[in-house]
């Protein structure tokens, strides 16, 4: 028989701080449950029975496809149901996200003028997360308790995970409601794990405006331009975070460890003697992560984050896949590409807008048929920041900055194939750069409706002799990576600036769409 938490009766609300208070009620009594089973497991007492718990879910249901709504939020493109029915999602972490669900909960019910239900899911919590941030007391078991794990607690089940929500393949069982969000709250949990391992650094860190990098140079120019930030009591950023959760404060900053997550190192007791100078908490790693993270924090979460995603699409898919679950407004790849014309310059910038997809990693949920469309705001921003930076303009402006066709590949040594089988396709195409991450940065972010740019910096030209030399390289990076992030940065800032709500383009949004951004 299950050992369950006292059960919490389904409630309905027309107001969404209350119905978000009931999510949060119900997620805090589920975690509990399991987190003091876990401790009484792991001190070897017996259990009465299956320990189970659940996520808290929240369904609307309406009879009509009509809506109520101000202009401004009927400007949006989520925050409303696509049909008459029943839609649910079960919600995890509304800590983390008690921001972002406050905004879906407010949208649902001025839309549609009905009433929110929150109550407690069939869908059992893996025990694994419902692990506090720093607790490791699974691995104080012997591997016979642990192996007995399986028979106490519900473990992941990866058919509660797979992305057919979000790959426009999911249909619903006969009864079955329909989705509110891309994602389970499943799904959603490993993710946040994931992002720990991947990154060294709590999902709470992250920001709502993500820069992708393959290159260590643009990681170390962040890093300075951070700690500088830090210095200034005038910033606007108020936190820089490095892996291993190492915040380091603004001078004069009052943040507390609310503002930067419940699980988050840094405290008001903690700034330091010296009010008038940046504080330092925490433990760098012993190494790095994978894909290393760093955030530049700012008090509402609209900051910027800096991921290393390493070398190749498969990395590219698997941060992003992760990444997605955040919700941020925008992501843009920074990194450096072939140049395939002539014309182009070492130094030169490429400013996607058509994606030719030989990285193959995402064949399967995303077939090759779909287009990804540039998305105006972001081409907007990215060819504004590179002015502003520049200070170049008009035909100056062109000089240095081709827009065109960006083909990404899953071999590094294309060159090397054999009959110029790629080279004839980069022609076919009208590419003029050749990179291995941002079509697939591009294509995940249609794919989970995360608004996309890239901007690249030509490296080297393959195809006409110019290939890179350690002392050219070393120039050119010298030269080119500082200036390229304060782009990327730039860019970020200006769309921050312009509106969110301008940002999530219908574009990136099907006929039969969830209701939650």
């Amino acid at each position: 028989m299950p050992h369950l938490p006292p059960f919490i009766a389904p409630t309905r609300f027309s107001d969404s701080a209350a119905a978000l208070a009931q999510v949060q009620l119900i997620y805090a009594n589920s975690i509990n449950h399991l987190r003091l089973a876990m401790q009484r497991f792991v001190a070897g007492t017996e259990l009465p029975g299956h320990v189970r718990a659940c996520y808290p879910f929240v369904r609307v249901q309406t009879d009509t496809v009509n809506r109520h709504t101000h202009a401004d939020a009927a400007r949006l493109s989520y925050g409303f149901v696509a049909s008459a029915g029943r839609f649910e999602t079960t919600l995890t972490r509304p800590d983390l996200f008690a921001h972002y669900l406050l905004e879906q909960f407010t949208l649902l019910l001025a839309n549609h003028g009905v009433e929110l239900e929150v109550g407690t899911s069939n869908q059992p919590i893996p025990v694994h997360f419902s692990f506090a941030e720093n607790d490791h007391v699974e691995g104080s078991l012997s591997p016979e308790r642990r192996q007995l794990m399986r028979d106490v607690f519900d473990l992941p089940d990866l058919a509660a995970m797979d992305d057919g929500i979000a790959n426009g393949t999911h249909v619903p069982r006969p009864g079955e409601p329909q989705p509110l969000g891309l994602f389970t709250a499943p799904r959603v949990d490993y993710s946040l794990q994931r992002l720990r391992h991947y990154t060294g650094t709590a999902p709470e860190h992250f920001q709502n405006f993500v820069l992708f990098t393959n290159y260590q140079f643009y990681i170390d120019e962040f890093i300075a331009l951070g700690h500088a930030q830090m210095a200034q009591a005038a910033s606007e950023y108020v936190a820089f975070v490095e892996p291993g959760n190492v915040v380091t404060s603004r001078a004069n900053s009052k943040l507390g460890s609310e503002k930067l997550g419940s699980d988050s190192n840094f405290a008001p007791a903690e700034l330091g003697s010296d009010p008038n100078f940046p504080s330092r908490t925490g433990t760098p790693p012993p190494r790095l992560p994978q894909m290393p993270a760093y955030h530049l924090v700012r008090a509402d979460g609209s900051g910027i984050s800096m991921v290393n995603i390493g070398v190749g699409p498969a990395n590219a898919k698997t941060i992003t896949d992760h990444i997605a679950v955040l919700r941020p407004h925008a992501w843009i790849m920074l990194g450096h590409c072939a140049g395939l014309r002539s014309t182009q310059q070492l130094g030169d910038f490429v400013l996607a807008h058509g994606y030719v997809r030989e990285d193959h990693v995402l064949d399967e949920e995303l077939p090759l048929w779909v287009p990804l469309p540039a998305l105006a705001e972001i081409q907007v921003a990215l060819a504004s920041a590179v002015s502003q930076v520049t200070q170049l303009k008009g035909s100056e402006l062109k000089s240095i900055m081709r827009t065109g066709t960006v083909a990404s590949t899953d071999n590094r040594n294309w060159e090397l194939l054999p009959d110029n089988g790629p080279q004839r396709r980069f022609s076919q195409s009208r590419a003029v750069a050749l990179d291995m991450e941002s079509a697939t940065i591009a294509a995940n972010g249609f794919r989970f409706r995360v608004p996309y740019g890239t901007l690249l910096c030509v490296s080297d030209k393959p195809l006409h002799g110019e290939i890179k030399l350690p002392g050219m390289a070393n120039h050119f990076y010298r030269e080119r990576v500082d200036q390229h992030l304060r782009i990327g940065i730039r860019a970020l800032e200006l769309l921050r600036a312009q509106g969110v709500a301008q940002l999530h383009s219908r574009k990136l949004r099907s006929f039969a769409e969830v209701a939650f951004q």
